[in-house]
């Protein structure tokens, strides 16, 4: 086991004082807020979340592949890296993505950008559980703002009239394995990969899962090609992904599993927004209040890497 990643120097890669992993931060959960609109865009264009998901996994790995193999960056493939990419992908991108996807047309991209805000408590717990973070108290409470104010956005959805409680319980389940992924693939990061060389191997072998769903009975990959706004939003997702996974890869080489699990707590910020002014979804009761617990919690957790930064 190794917490290369976590040393802020992962692939020999050493980022840039304590800017790197904050603006990292923003930039990726920012990303992913777009994400998830896009995916609910998608659903009221007549894409099957699978396809949706699928197709766009597969243009992002393309466009990752690209832009790392005219780096000279592309990472050596042996069992080792061949082991972390199938996992990572598993945990990290095709299961917990899948079960977003599918339940927006039910709970709404809103209640679902909150539901990718819950995995820093679940992360933080997991590594001190695995002795790879040690207890510090300013952490630990902005880990638990950032998780109380999306839980409060939550609860909102949970108590509307008629909630889909087996879409809710979808949606609830991802965020467990984004913890998951968190951990993993900071503990398991192959010995000498550069962060952004593991990105187009985990998006290829998430495709390569979700092609393999695809067999299953009822699943369905058809992307209507005659239908000009399903391809494109296809291809925009695939750059919004392809994009937040190069960031993300950066992220988890200096910023560690926690501050990569805040990635949720930002995206929320931006996704439930984006849903209630551009696609008409309820405005949540708590968003002010929550909003402002979030962004607490965020300040807090990244604060012992600004100072370290200083340093």
């Amino acid at each position: 086991m190794t917490t290369r990643a976590m040393d802020g120097t992962a692939g020999g890669l050493r980022m840039p004082g304590w800017l790197a992993p904050v603006g990292l931060l923003l930039a990726t959960g920012a990303l992913l807020g777009v994400s998830t609109n896009l995916a609910k865009l998608a659903v009221g264009a007549g894409l099957p979340p699978l396809a949706f998901l699928t197709w766009s996994t597969a243009g992002a790995a393309l466009l990752v592949g690209a832009v790392v193999a005219r780096r000279g960056a592309l990472p050596r493939l042996d069992r080792t890296t061949l082991t972390y990419f199938v996992v990572a992908a598993l945990v990290s991108v095709a299961a917990p993505n899948l079960l977003f996807f599918s339940a927006i047309a039910h709970v709404g991209a809103g209640f679902v950008a909150l539901c990718i805000a819950f995995p820093p408590l679940l992360t933080y717990l997991g590594a001190l559980a695995l002795r790879a973070e040690r207890f510090d108290a300013l952490r630990a409470t902005g880990v638990g703002l950032a998780l109380a104010g999306a839980a409060a956005l939550a609860w909102a959805k949970l108590r509307t009239p008629d909630a889909p409680a087996t879409w809710i319980a979808a949606a609830l389940a991802g965020p467990v394995l984004l913890a998951a992924g968190n951990l993993y693939r900071s503990l398991r990061w192959p010995p000498g990969a550069r962060p952004d060389s593991l990105a187009p191997g985990m998006l290829g072998a998430a495709a390569l899962l979700l092609l393999a769903c695809g067999l299953l009975p009822g699943a369905s990959l058809r992307v209507d090609l005659a239908e000009p706004r399903q391809i494109l939003l296809v291809l925009l997702q695939a750059v919004v992904v392809g994009g937040m996974y190069l960031l993300y890869f950066r992220l988890q080489g200096c910023g560690g599993p926690v501050i990569v699990s805040l990635l949720g707590a930002i995206g929320a910020v931006v996704g439930v927004p984006v849903a209630v002014l551009l696609l008409g979804e309820a405005v949540p009761p708590a968003l002010g209040p929550a909003g402002a617990l979030i962004a607490a919690g965020v300040a807090l957790v990244t604060w012992r890497a600004m100072r370290a930064g200083r340093r």
